[in-house]
């Protein structure tokens, strides 16, 4: 069992990454491998609409998405974290998720996800969101905590005080790690969901 987190920040040792670090630590005393990428100072392109990735099943510009893509075809789960800017995820951050889902064809039904936030103050919710809908447009199980997943914290370190913070990485963990187990289980039992095809209807004829 093996889950992938990226790390979207672009300080390396910063508030976000002592929320993933809380969060692996736990998940991974739960029996659950996690790899970590932060992508947040990479030199990541936006989707460009081209087309190209609807035949091959990639992205056009082979670059760390195409390689995030082969990791999370093989994850149980993927766990997205972003500072917040402008009560937003990191451009970085946003431009690979949408070339990721957008160019992967893999099927992710039943893939486990969850996205943390880390802000000075206020915005979280709005980036949480946003980072949620990647995950609810194709089939994967969102899992939570005991609060939404924000983490506070402005200068280098200060997401250490926020100690409801922390128990929400914890919680989180365990109860991603729970659901990765639950799934495998009931994968083996019963399978994934009866597939229908795709349907698309557009708004204006």
């Amino acid at each position: 069992m093996k889950i992938l987190v990226l790390n979207g920040s672009p300080r390396a040792n910063g508030n976000t990454s002592i929320a993933v670090d809380e969060f692996v630590k736990t998940i991974e005393a739960e029996g659950v491998e996690a790899e970590v990428i932060r992508v947040g100072s990479t030199d990541i392109r936006g989707c460009v609409a081209c087309g190209s990735c609807g035949s091959t099943g990639k992205c056009v510009f082979d670059d760390v998405v195409n390689e995030v893509a082969e990791k999370f075809k093989e994850a149980d789960g993927l766990v997205v974290a972003s500072p917040v800017y402008y009560a937003s995820a990191n451009s970085t951050l946003t431009a690979l998720l949408d070339r990721l889902f957008y160019s992967s064809n893999f099927d992710k039904t039943m893939k486990v996800a969850s996205s943390i936030v880390v802000a000075r103050r206020g915005g979280a919710s709005a980036a949480y969101d946003q980072l949620n809908k990647y995950f609810t447009g194709c089939g994967m199980v969102v899992v939570t905590s005991n609060y939404w997943n924000s983490v506070h914290g402005g200068a280098p370190g200060e997401a250490l005080k926020d100690h409801e913070g922390m128990q929400t990485m914890r919680v989180l963990a365990r109860n991603m790690a729970f659901l990765i187990k639950s799934i495998k289980l009931g994968k083996d039992e019963y399978g994934v969901p009866e597939k229908e095809q795709k349907v698309w209807t557009n708004f204006i004829r």
